[in-house]
């Protein structure tokens, strides 16, 4: 492989989607773990886009490397959008997925079926060790559940529906789930990414 990729977290389940997701690219994918790296990027951003943005450049920078990094959310329409960017802290920064997941079904307490309309968003930014950075993104269109169904996935899948497949995302496998995830939709757009960075293996 010519180049090497610096995938920008610390979230096991989240680097084992992205080698899947990227396995196709002739780039070597490591993380901070394999590269000694131990830095923490505070998400002060007001968006997914600047939260991707801060983690992409402090971590090229820090280790010399191209590198990935994403900002996803959950934003349910009858809360205004809330979790959004705050997905991860909803429920306090030391939460487990299961305190956030119990948390957002009681704000949801009482909402009807047909008002529990949601979706993920995620916003890839990759950048170069001297700070050029670009943006990808995609979205996944969902409903919240009354309770979680599923042991796949992380974070708010067990309780994300996907009325087209008659299940929530913690229901499918990796394959099916890569397929239609708003982090899939984001990743299939990293190749022509690279490419605006001058990573171009094609010629």
């Amino acid at each position: 492989m010519r180049y090497k990729l610096f995938l920008a977290t610390n979230n096991e389940a989240k680097v084992r989607e992205y080698r899947d997701l990227l396995r196709n690219l002739p780039f070597k994918l490591v993380t901070s773990a394999e590269l000694g790296i131990d830095i923490i990027v505070n998400e002060v951003g007001e968006s997914l886009e600047e939260n991707a943005r801060l983690k992409a450049t402090a971590l090229a920078a820090e280790s010399q490397l191209l590198a990935l990094a994403d900002d996803s959310g959950l934003e349910v329409d009858v809360l205004g959008g809330e979790p959004g960017r705050l997905s991860a802290r909803y429920a306090g920064e030391k939460a487990s997925d299961s305190d956030r997941i119990s948390y957002l079904l009681a704000k949801l307490e009482g909402v009807p079926w047909e008002k529990r309309s949601a979706r993920f968003r995620c916003v890839i930014a990759i950048a170069t060790p001297e700070g050029k950075v670009e943006f990808c993104s995609g979205e996944c269109l969902g409903v919240i559940t009354f309770e979680p169904r599923g042991e796949q996935g992380f974070g708010y899948d067990p309780i994300f529906y996907l009325p087209e497949l008659g299940k929530t995302m913690a229901e499918l496998t990796l394959e099916i789930k890569n397929q239609v995830s708003h982090r899939g939709q984001a990743a299939r757009k990293v190749p022509q990414v690279l490419k605006r960075l001058g990573y171009d293996w094609t010629l």
